[in-house]
């Protein structure tokens, strides 16, 4: 089928759709570009923890300027990249209440991007298809991401994943890695079957895990785990008790954090290590509802205890 036969069996809710969609993007662009003005007109401090010389609380408005863009319209997808991953730009911004209204504004926008793709992705695949193509065509930076790689592709969980914001102002920041985070899946006995049966049945290592899965209760729930990407995450201790009693926060801090600042100054932060640790560091739970050892290993399945 050709380009023109797709077009010329959309429908008028495609082209609402694909409209919407565009409209969505365009005002992202607009909000996140408002972040970035409302950053350069006011005295706002910045720590930043991304390996550069001047890694730290930096003064430097021009240099930071440059970050914060950076950060915050890299939607771009790179070669190689996993469509899970995000790249990070962990940082601290103290921020005054028209910066903090303008950062609200862009996570609304961003919510609205998500609801359109959604929209999208539920009317048709091949719709979605055509709205990944199209999108970076309206990204202001996409000739220069032409020129640098040759290519410019969208990663959409980049576009629409939002800027964290302390919802009070906080006496201080400690930022750890997290390198033991994991996704569990559950699965039945018979769903591990038939992936196990997807591979090669032929193969040794298949059939005596296959012997082994007919070998346990039928209806045994059985747990299919995801190691994750290590992350920075970072806990918010406040100056004052929230409404709800609570005096800290845990986040993931993938983009900078936003806190709320009206002198321009900065929580106290600590250092982290520059790269995750190579093994786990904290103890495992005593109530670690999964037994120590694989039951399939071609699939990462485990058993409950």
């Amino acid at each position: 089928m050709s380009i023109n036969d797709d077009v010329n069996t959309q429908t008028p809710l495609d082209y609402q759709l694909r409209h919407t969609l565009d409209q969505a993007f365009d005002q992202l662009i607009e909000t996140l570009e408002q972040v970035v003005s409302c950053f350069q007109q006011g005295p706002q401090t910045v720590w930043r923890f991304d390996n550069s010389p001047d890694t730290g609380v930096s003064g430097k408005l021009d240099d930071n300027s440059v970050w914060l863009r950076r950060a915050l319209l890299d939607m771009w997808h790179t070669h190689g990249q996993d469509g899970r991953e995000t790249r990070n730009y962990i940082g601290l911004i103290a921020a005054d209440d028209t910066l903090l209204a303008a950062v609200d504004e862009a996570n609304l926008a961003k919510a609205n991007i998500a609801a359109c793709l959604q929209r999208i992705k539920e009317q048709s695949a091949s719709l979605l298809g055509e709205a990944k193509a199209q999108l970076p065509k309206r990204h202001p930076d996409v000739e220069q991401v032409l020129e640098k790689t040759g290519l410019a592709r969208l990663h959409l969980k980049q576009c629409w994943r939002r800027l964290p914001v302390a919802e009070a102002p906080v006496s201080r920041v400690r930022f750890a890695w997290y390198s033991s985070g994991r996704s569990i899946k559950k699965l039945s006995v018979r769903e591990a079957e038939q992936k196990l049966l997807a591979f090669d049945n032929e193969a040794d290592h298949i059939r005596i895990q296959l012997r082994k899965l007919a070998g346990i209760p039928s209806g045994e729930v059985l747990a299919q785990v995801q190691a994750q990407a290590p992350l920075m995450r970072a806990n918010l201790f406040f100056a004052e008790p929230l409404e709800d009693g609570h005096t800290r926060r845990a986040l993931n801090a993938a983009m900078p954090i936003f806190v709320p600042s009206s002198d321009g100054r900065l929580p106290h932060t600590n250092h982290p290590p520059s790269t995750p640790p190579e093994t786990r560091t904290r103890a495992r739970r005593r109530d670690e509802k999964l037994e120590s050892d694989v039951f399939l290993p071609s699939l990462r399945v485990f058993r409950y205890r």
